[in-house]
C-alpha cells in the first residue's frame, strides 16, 4: 500500500467548518444531522444506526493537548447518499451510505467514513444493506494506486495505519492481506497475505501464501516462508524466503537461461545472462549459450531511444560451434557471428539532414548453423543486405541534395560479398532555362530542363573468408560519374504526350587493364592498372504516347453490367553512337595474325563504353481492365466496380542498325488482385519471333517460316499469393507477424515458420484482444465459428530457350493458425517442392493460455532443423523464471 492516507483528514476540516450550526439560545442535540444536498430538506430523523458497522477499534493513541489543524491547499469534495452530521459533543464528523471523499488526486468511498477530531483518527468501513449482507467496502485510491479493504482505521498524528483484509495492485502483482500496519511512510507489514498475478481477483488460479510480508512502497516486497498454491491446494513448492523488487523504472537484473540436452552438443543452457537498465534512453542486455560439448554462444543486445530525436537497437551475437568430438572423423568446428544495427531518426528531429541505418551482416552460414532456436525461422534466407546513409538538403536556389551512403549485399549460397564503402552522391534540383519562375511551363521550349548528378563509389568485391582483410582492400574500385541530362515534354495535337532527352555523361575512374600477349607462356597477360582515366559517352530518347478508353455496356438490368478497358500505347526511340576511340587490340595467338577489341575500362565499375552502334525503336502496350457489377448490397444503388487485371503490358524493340536478329523478344507481363484484394497473382512470359537451330542458338529466320507458330515460348512464371482469415484481418486470428526473423532478412509472417524463444514471455500466438474474449467467454469452446486465418505462396518457373520445355520451379508454400477454444490455437507450416519432390521446411505450434500461466509446444518434424521445444510458465515478466522447459536443438550434422 504505498498510499498516505494522511490528507482524508483534510475533508475533516470542510466538514467541520462548512457543517457546524450555531446557536445564540441553546447547543443542538447530539443526534442532529443535516441531509446530504440536492435532496429535499424535512424533519431530522434519528438514524438507523444497526446499518452501522464498526469494528472494534484499537486503543486510541494518547492525544497531543496542543492540537494543530492541517491547512487546506486545495478544494474538497464530498458526498454521501445517506447522511452528513457532525457530533459537536465528541468531535466526531461522520458520512454515510456511498460516502466519497475527493482531495487532489486522492479519493476515498466507503459505507461508512468517520473522523474523530478529539484522536486525530480517521475510520473507513463497510455496512450492511437490508438483507444483512456487507457492501460498499472502503476503497482508497492516490494516483494510480487502489486499496481495497474491509476497514481502514489511520492516526493523522502518528501516520499510523491499520488496514483488515486489504485488496490492493502493486505492479503486476495482487496482494490480498489479513492484516496491514503502517508504520510510517516507507514500511508497511502484511500479516498471513498471498500475492498473485491472476486477473481473477476474487479465485485466482494460482497465489503464493506467507505469513508475513515487509513491503517499500515502490521500492521492494520482502516476503518470509512462501508456499505456492494452485486452485487452492498447496503444492510442495515453496521458499525461506523470497525478494522481489517494485519500481516503476527499469532494474538490472539476471536472465535464468533454460535448459535441454543434444545428443551432439550434449546438455545445454540457452538465453542466460544479465540484464542492465543503463539509463533512461538505452539498455543493454548480455546473453549466452553453452554446451557440454564446448560449444558456445554469446550476445549483446542494446536498444535506444530519444522522444522526437531518434531510436534504434543494436544486436551482435557470435556462436563457437562444435560437431562431434575432437579426434573423430567427422569432428569439426566453426566461428559464425552475426552484426545487426537499426536505426531511425524523428522526422521533427532535423528537416534538413537525416540519419539511417538497417545493417545485417556477417557469416553467411550463421543461420543456418546456429544452435539457438531463434533463428529457425531465418534459416531459409539466401540474403544478407545493409545500407547505412546521411543524407541532406541544401535549400539554396537551386536546391542541392547531397547524401553518403554505405552498402552491403550477401549472398549466402556462394559467401560472394559485395560492399560499397562509401557511395556519394550529389545533385542540383531542375532548372527551367527559357522559363520565369513563376510562370507555367508549357510547350517545347518552356519545358526544357537540365539537372546535373554526380556519383562517386568505392567497390569491394569479396567472400566470406577475405572480408575486411587486406585482400578485400588491394582489390578495391573507385570511380566518379558525372551525368548532365537535358529533356523537355509538350503535347501534340492535344491527345499525344512526346518527351525527348539527351544524356551527357563523363566518367572518372582509377582502375583500367592492359592485355598483352605473352609470348613466353602463350596466353594473354591482363594487367592492372592505378591511375586516372576518364571516359565520355552521350545518347539520345525521345518517346510518344497516349490513352485510349473503351467502354462496352451490357445493360444495367445484368450482374455484369459493363467493362471499361484501358490502354496506354507508346513507341519510343533511342539513338546511341558507338564510341571506338576507346578500344584498342591485343594479340590473340602466336600467328600474329588474330587480334581482338577490348577496352581498357572493361570491368569497370560504372560499365565500359560500348562500341556497338544502337538505333532502336521500342514499342509497349500497357493494359487495365475493369469491370462494372451490380452492387448486391440493398443500402447502396450505385453499381460496384471491380478490377480484373491490374495490367496487362506488351513490350518489345526493334533494332534499326542491326543487320540481323533485329525484333527482341515479346516480354508480357500482367497482374491482378481476386476474392476481395486477397489473392495475388502476377505472370510473365517471354515469346521469341526467331527460330533456333539444332545447337539451341538464334538464327535469322522467323519461327513462322520454320515451321512453328509465330512465336516461340522461351520462359514464363507465374507467382500467387493467397491470404484469408475468418475476421478479415480483424483482431481474434492470432499474431503472425515475427519481427526479429524479418530483421535477419526473412520473411516478417509465418509462411517459412518463426523463430522460437521459449524464454521469451512477448513471443505469443495470442494477443490482448484474444485474451480479452478468452475471459468473457471462460475459455469454453466456440459455438460454431473458429477464428483461423490462412495464408499461400505459390511460384512456378517454365524454360524452353532451348526445346528442352522443362520446369524448373514448382514449389509451394501454406501456413495456418486455427483457434480450437478462446484458449487453444494451433499453428503449422509447410510446403512442397514438385520438382524435388519433397516437403520444404515445415513447423507446427502449439499454444494453450493457462489464464496467468502459457504452455507451448514447436516441432520440426524432419529436416536440417528438426527440433521440438515444450515450455510453461508464469506470463508475468516479474516471475518469468517460475517456468519449466525441454527442448531438443537442431543437430547441425545433417546436410553438412
Amino acid at each position: 500500500m504505498r498510499t498516505n492516507l494522511f490528507h482524508i483528514v483534510l475533508s475533516a476540516i470542510f466538514l467541520t467548518t462548512g457543517i457546524c450550526k450555531m446557536s445564540a439560545q441553546e447547543t443542538p442535540k447530539s443526534g442532529e444531522f443535516r441531509k446530504a444536498e440536492n435532496k429535499e430538506i424535512s424533519e431530522p430523523e434519528i438514524p438507523d444506526t444497526t446499518k452501522i458497522v464498526i469494528p472494534e477499534q484499537p486503543k486510541a493513541l494518547k492525544n497531543d493537548t496542543n492540537k494543530k489543524r492541517s491547512g487546506i491547499d486545495a478544494p474538497v469534495k464530498r458526498t454521501a447518499k445517506g447522511y452528513e452530521s457532525y457530533d459537536v459533543r465528541t468531535n466526531k464528523a461522520t458520512l454515510y451510505d456511498e460516502a466519497e471523499v475527493y482531495y487532489k488526486d486522492i479519493e476515498l468511498k466507503a459505507g461508512i467514513i468517520v473522523f474523530d477530531e478529539t484522536k486525530n483518527e480517521v475510520f473507513a468501513g463497510r455496512i450492511k444493506d437490508s438483507l444483512g449482507n456487507y457492501t460498499q467496502y472502503p476503497y482508497f485510491k492516490q494516483g494510480t494506486q487502489v486499496v481495497e479493504a474491509d476497514s481502514i482505521h489511520f492516526n493523522s498524528k502518528t501516520q499510523k495505519a491499520r488496514v483488515w483484509n486489504s485488496r490492493s495492485n502493486q505492479g503486476e502483482f495482487w496482494v490480498y492481506g489479513e492484516v496491514s500496519k503502517k508504520e510510517n511512510d516507507s514500511v508497511i507489514f502484511i500479516k498471513n497475505a498471498r500475492f498473485t498475478t491472476s486477473k481473477d481477483t476474487e479465485h485466482p488460479e494460482y497465489y503464493f501464501q506467507t505469513r508475513k510480508i515487509k513491503f517499500v512502497p515502490g521500492k521492494k516486497v520482502v516476503v518470509g516462508p512462501t508456499n505456492m498454491v494452485i486452485s487452492d491446494v498447496p503444492t510442495p513448492i515453496g521458499l525461506p524466503f523470497a525478494f522481489f523488487p517494485m519500481t516503476e523504472k527499469a532494474t538490472s537484473g539476471f536472465i535464468m537461461p533454460t535448459f535441454g540436452d543434444n545428443q551432439n552438443q550434449g546438455y545445454f543452457l540457452q538465453n542466460g545472462g544479465y540484464y542492465f537498465a543503463l539509463s533512461d534512453y538505452y539498455d543493454l542486455a548480455v546473453t549466452g549459450d553453452y554446451y557440454t560439448n564446448g560449444s558456445y554462444g554469446l550476445r549483446a543486445e542494446s536498444q535506444y531511444a530519444k522522444r522526437y530525436k531518434y531510436r534504434g537497437n543494436v544486436n551482435l551475437r557470435f556462436e563457437n560451434i562444435i560437431q562431434s568430438e575432437r579426434g573423430f572423423p567427422d569432428y569439426t568446428k566453426s566461428r559464425q557471428y552475426n552484426i545487426q544495427w537499426s536505426h531511425s531518426q524523428d522526422a521533427k528531429a532535423s528537416p534538413n539532414s537525416r540519419f539511417s541505418a538497417s545493417v545485417n551482416l556477417g557469416s553467411s552460414q550463421y543461420f543456418r548453423q546456429s544452435l539457438n532456436t531463434i533463428n529457425v525461422g531465418s534459416s531459409l534466407n539466401n540474403t544478407l543486405s545493409s545500407s547505412i546513409s546521411y543524407s541532406k538538403t541544401f535549400q539554396t536556389v537551386p536546391q542541392v541534395n547531397f547524401s553518403l551512403t554505405a552498402r552491403h549485399s550477401q549472398n549466402t549460397n556462394t559467401e560472394s560479398i559485395t560492399m560499397s564503402l562509401p557511395t556519394l552522391q550529389a545533385s542540383v534540383d531542375r532548372i527551367f532555362p527559357f522559363a520565369k519562375e513563376d510562370e507555367p511551363k508549357k510547350g517545347f521550349i518552356k519545358n526544357i530542363n537540365l539537372q546535373y548528378s554526380v556519383r562517386g563509389e568505392n567497390s569491394f568485391q569479396t567472400t566470406d573468408s577475405l572480408f575486411f582483410k587486406p585482400e578485400m582492400f588491394r582489390d578495391a574500385k573507385t570511380g566518379l560519374q558525372h551525368s548532365i541530362p537535358l529533356s523537355t515534354n509538350f503535347k501534340v495535337f492535344k491527345y499525344f504526350s512526346v518527351s525527348a532527352s539527351t544524356n551527357y555523361q563523363e566518367t572518372w575512374v582509377f582502375n583500367t587493364i592492359e592485355k598483352k600477349y605473352n609470348t613466353t607462356t602463350g596466353e594473354v597477360d591482363t594487367r592492372d592498372l592505378k591511375g586516372f582515366d576518364s571516359f565520355r559517352t552521350y545518347n539520345f530518347s525521345s518517346s510518344i504516347g497516349t490513352t485510349i478508353y473503351g467502354t462496352f455496356n451490357f445493360g444495367e438490368d445484368k450482374k455484369f453490367q459493363a467493362l471499361r478497358h484501358v490502354m496506354r500505347p507508346s513507341v519510343s526511340y533511342s539513338y546511341t553512337p558507338a564510341f571506338d576511340q576507346y578500344y584498342d587490340q591485343y594479340q590473340l595467338d602466336a600467328s600474329g595474325e588474330n587480334y581482338v577489341d577490348y577496352t581498357r575500362f572493361q570491368g569497370g565499375l560504372f560499365g565500359a563504353p560500348s562500341q556497338n552502334f544502337a538505333n532502336s525503336v521500342g514499342l509497349g502496350l500497357n493494359n487495365t481492365f475493369e469491370a462494372k457489377m451490380r452492387n448486391d448490397d440493398e443500402s447502396s444503388d450505385e453499381p460496384k466496380k471491380v478490377m480484373l487485371l491490374n495490367n496487362l503490358n506488351f513490350t518489345t524493340s526493334y533494332n534499326i542498325a542491326a543487320d540481323s536478329l533485329a525484333w527482341a523478344p515479346l516480354r508480357v507481363t500482367g497482374g491482378t488482385t481476386l476474392f476481395k484484394q486477397k489473392l495475388n497473382l502476377n505472370f510473365g512470359a517471354t515469346l521469341d519471333p526467331y527460330a533456333i537451330d539444332n545447337g539451341g542458338r538464334r538464327i535469322d529466320v522467323y519461327n513462322i517460316d520454320n515451321g512453328g507458330s509465330l512465336f516461340r515460348l522461351t520462359s514464363a512464371n507465374v507467382t500467387m499469393g493467397y491470404s484469408i482469415s475468418s475476421t478479415d484481418g480483424q483482431a481474434g486470428a492470432g499474431k503472425n507477424k515475427d519481427e526479429q526473423t524479418a530483421r535477419n532478412g526473412g520473411r516478417d509472417d509465418d509462411l517459412f515458420g518463426t523463430g522460437v524463444d521459449m524464454s521469451d514471455q512477448r513471443q505469443s500466438m495470442f494477443n490482448d484482444d484474444d485474451e480479452e474474449k478468452s475471459d468473457k467467454s471462460g475459455g469454453t469452446f466456440y459455438n460454431s465459428t473458429f477464428p483461423w486465418n490462412f495464408r499461400l505462396a505459390w511460384s512456378v518457373t517454365y524454360n524452353n530457350s532451348n526445346r528442352q520445355s522443362e520446369i524448373t520451379n514448382n514449389s509451394l508454400m501454406v501456413s495456418g493458425n486455427v483457434d480450437i477454444t478462446p484458449r487453444w490455437k494451433v499453428g503449422i507450416s509447410t510446403g512442397y517442392d514438385f520438382v524435388n519432390k519433397g516437403v520444404t521446411f515445415t513447423q507446427l505450434r502449439f499454444e494453450r493460455d493457462l489464464l496467468s500461466w502459457r504452455m507451448d509446444f514447436n516441432w520440426v518434424p524432419n529436416g536440417y532443423n528438426k527440433y521440438w521445444g515444450f515450455f510453461i510458465g508464469i506470463k508475468s515478466s516479474i516471475l518469468s523464471d517460475i517456468k519449466w522447459d525441454k527442448r531438443q536443438v537442431p543437430d547441425r550434422r545433417i546436410g553438412n
